[in-house]
């Protein structure tokens, strides 16, 4: 059966979701969308599903692996059980664009031009991207005579006009904002934020889910990281905490007052919170410091093909996905024994079955987490590396630092409020 790449969001609810192992996750309630601007894609965001037991949760559309004309089956049968929220600057196709009044300026239904048309359902078609981007409208137009049914008409999206972030016919800048900021990188919303207002700054941040704010406190200086931290409650606080990279954590941490640390890391998750406390113990002029804890970690048993396949995760960032380390169980830090390490283009080198035990770089010296940050430049440097482990004297990996990491503590402690090019420069960020 051919894969469906455009369907109606009304013919999706009631439909079957299914894991890759045929469970039945629920069925599906609605269509959450990003409503952006004129001139740049709307898209669908997740499916809200109804679990059997009556609890709604949102599944990203990014987890669909392909639609049947009777069920969706999905890339993983691992769902996040957290109870879906409407937030601010997203929509819900059923329960709040169906239904209502929009116009529009489609050249092909002049007859319809300055009428308030219905909108009967919502095309969307699946991208080369994989996402699923909102391309036609279905509306409704005016009622005939006694028990005729009204005209239905599809008009592409970009002539339908009416339907914004905050709603249909309703504007509101904090909900404009964020659907703005839902494609832009995190590093890009970080500087968008201060340039705002501080009450608008707040509001806007607050309404981001907790991920969303890690990645763009992450992007912050410290300061500010911890000035717009105080403005959340201390439970919130401490999630968005869990979210961020654990040195990044320990980096913020570090900036709050000593008790009001104590309380965030005891309402973290242990396991979350465990890496953190590692890291702060550590001085912060050292490398272990500035590593994270979770690089790629392999067995020697590892073939080159499973290597590869773990280098893809999106969650693992570039520099880290650069090299994989190599040590005995356990892999979590601190591991077993650490053998060696081995980098991405020679895995790319190499037949698909091959061990990475026996691919090893003889070489290349580790790091201690009790080297000083110029040994730290002065290793990347000689060895061409943005990635290198980092173990402890009894030959344990602990974690490993980045390019990336090392320069951003090496570069005055304002650059990130400062941008790429510092004022003065005549030449500036696109």
């Amino acid at each position: 059966m051919s894969e469906i790449t455009r369907v109606y969001a009304g013919r999706l609810a009631g439909m079957i979701v299914r894991g890759p192992e045929t469970d039945v996750i629920g069925r599906v309630r609605d269509v959450v969308v990003n409503i952006r601007p004129s001139g740049h894609t709307s898209r669908a965001l997740g499916l809200v599903v109804e679990m059997t037991n009556k609890r709604r949760i949102f599944l990203p559309m990014l987890r669909v692996a392909n639609i049947d004309p009777h069920e969706i089956m999905l890339v993983s049968g691992s769902v996040s059980l957290r109870a879906y929220k409407p937030r601010t600057g997203e929509l819900a196709i059923i329960a709040d664009v169906i239904g209502s009044k929009v116009h529009i300026d489609d050249p092909e239904l002049e007859k319809l031009h300055s009428k308030p048309v219905e909108v009967a359902d919502i095309e969307l078609e699946r991208t080369r991207t994989r996402d699923w981007a909102l391309s036609a409208v279905a509306v409704l137009g005016e009622r005939g005579g006694f028990g005729r049914r009204p005209d239905l008409y599809i008009v592409p999206w970009k002539h339908v006009h009416g339907i914004t972030a905050a709603g249909v016919g309703m504007s509101d800048a904090a909900a404009e904002l964020i659907a703005e900021f839902e494609d832009m990188r995190p590093a890009d919303v970080a500087s968008a934020l201060y340039e705002l207002p501080e009450t608008q700054r707040v509001s806007v941040a607050s309404e981001f889910d907790d991920e969303r704010l890690a990645d763009v406190l992450q992007e912050m200086s410290e300061d500010r990281q911890a000035e717009l931290l105080e403005t959340l409650d201390i439970e919130r606080a401490a999630d968005v905490l869990e979210e961020m990279d654990p040195d990044d954590a320990a980096d913020l941490l570090s900036e709050l007052d000593n008790e009001k640390a104590d309380v965030l890391l005891e309402l973290m998750d242990p396991e979350e919170s465990a890496p953190v406390r590692r890291l702060m113990s550590f001085n912060p002029d050292t490398v272990g410091a500035l590593m994270t804890p979770e690089p790629l970690v392999l067995t020697p048993q590892t073939t080159v093909a499973e290597a590869l396949a773990l280098a893809r995760n999106p969650d693992l960032p570039t520099s880290l996905s650069s090299m994989a380390f190599v040590c005995r169980p356990p892999t979590a830090t601190p591991t077993g024994k650490y053998l060696g390490s081995v980098h991405l283009q020679r895995l790319l080198r190499e037949p698909p079955s091959t061990l990475v035990s026996g691919i090893l770089d003889p070489d290349l010296p580790p790091l201690y987490a009790d080297d000083s940050q110029e040994t730290a430049a002065r290793y990347f440097a000689t060895y061409n590396l943005v990635c290198g482990p980092v173990i402890d004297d009894d030959n344990h990996l602990l974690g490993a630092v980045a390019v990336d990491d090392l320069i951003d503590h090496l570069l005055p402690d304002d650059w990130r409020d400062t941008g790429i090019r510092p004022d003065g420069d005549p030449r500036k960020e696109a």
